[in-house]
């Protein structure tokens, strides 16, 4: 993985510590919108994290693919994983 390590896993462990407090806040049968908020805020978080190691993706091993074939196989993958984004 080309993206910055430290930082995508500073990401997915805020997340996790989101998700932890969503369920504490279910557990304590909390106000829907106020779980909600947390939910979407872990949601953003993750979209970050992903949008990071994309990024990576596309400035290294796209970019630095030996062939052409190697480029267009790449730039499919990008496709497909952009289309799942977009659902």
């Amino acid at each position: 993985m080309k993206a910055d390590k430290q930082a995508v896993s500073l990401l997915l462990r805020t997340a996790r510590g989101q998700i932890e407090a969503a369920l504490k806040m279910i557990e304590e049968d909390r106000y829907c919108v106020e779980i909600s908020n947390q939910l979407l805020a872990t949601e953003a978080l993750i979209r970050k994290a992903n949008m990071d190691v994309l990024s990576a993706h596309m400035k290294s091993c796209v970019k630095n693919a030996a062939t052409e074939e190697e480029k267009d196989q790449k730039i499919e993958e990008m496709v497909q994983v952009l289309t799942r984004l977009a659902r």
